[in-house]
């Protein structure tokens, strides 16, 4: 069905993240461009972030271990008034990041282990509260595999595919069906790049281990369809990673970006998108809507 641009209507996106400090870490910058704009976004988070590393000195203290979960949301308040976005807890555990060879098994009750279809249900119901025209997520492997950013991309599907459908979820509220689905893409050629010029430049690269583990891993980035500018946002974006004081040392790959490479910086958005069940290409920064991902009628 052609819907053509969404009339009379503000546009509203949903931005779904694993954990607190995930939505100032991936696409905050993209978040602040759109709520400049006009965009209403509301930013879900999966988790407490209760399992989470505490990276900097200064908070490695027994008052902050003993209510990590507290400071951590203590912490996404700030963030969150600093994008100047609406948010939503969906109350799941944290399952923590196993290390080891095996690794340990996951905790009991923890978000990783949920059932997909039942845990589905609270983002669907956030989805017909919040009625996006657009849902950003991770891809299949989490962004990076974390069972927590993998659990997030499935229960995102699940809703996306549910939300508009009446009979799927019915105490969840109205059905209404978002357009498109985007995944946050890490673009490999950047990453690269940017240690190279590191280097070039007489620069300690932070990237080094990392491009060490990358270079046998497949190069994805012929999946990126879409990229939006967002440089002049990189500040918010800086501001509100700063606001997880815990969770981030510093945050030297900001100073990276604006000192090696050119003002005009994009922040990478990947497919697949869900759009009529095929891959869609928009242009970037335009918020066209061509048609809707399944054929039924939308609720307002």
């Amino acid at each position: 069905m052609e819907t053509g641009r969404v009339p009379d209507e503000r546009l509203r996106l949903l931005a779904v993240h694993a954990h607190p400090d995930d939505e100032a870490s991936k696409g905050a910058a993209t978040v602040a461009r759109y709520v400049r704009e006009g965009v209403d976004v509301l930013i879900a988070t999966c988790t407490g972030g209760e399992r989470g590393s505490i990276l900097n000195p200064a908070m490695d203290r027994p008052d902050v271990i003993e209510n990590l979960a507290g400071v951590r949301h203590h912490e996404m308040e700030r963030a969150i008034a600093l994008l100047g976005a609406h948010h939503a807890w969906l109350g799941f555990v944290d399952s923590g990041l196993p290390e080891g060879d095996p690794p340990p098994p996951l905790p009991d009750g923890c978000f990783a282990l949920q059932d997909v279809d039942v845990a589905a249900e609270r983002l669907v119901k956030v989805i017909r509260e919040h009625r996006p025209h657009v849902v950003l997520t991770y891809d299949e492997n989490g962004g990076y595999p974390h069972p927590d950013h993998i659990m997030t991309h499935k229960i995102s599907l699940v809703a996306f595919d549910a939300a508009g459908d009446p009979e799927r979820y019915p105490h969840a509220g109205e059905p209404w069906q978002p357009l498109k689905l985007y995944y946050h893409m890490w673009a490999r050629a950047r990453w690269f790049a940017i240690h190279e010029a590191m280097l070039a430049a007489g620069m300690e690269s932070p990237f080094t281990e990392w491009i060490e583990r990358a270079a046998d891993w497949p190069d994805r980035d012929d999946r990126i369809t879409t990229r939006v500018e967002c440089g002049d946002w990189f500040e918010t974006r800086d501001d509100a990673l700063r606001a997880h004081g815990g969770e981030r040392a510093d945050v030297r790959l900001d100073g990276v970006g604006r000192h090696t490479f050119p003002a005009r910086v994009t922040q990478v958005i990947g497919q697949p998108l869900r759009s009529a069940g095929a891959v869609h290409a928009s242009s970037a920064c335009v918020w066209i809507i061509t048609s809707t991902a399944r054929p039924r009628a939308q609720s307002r």
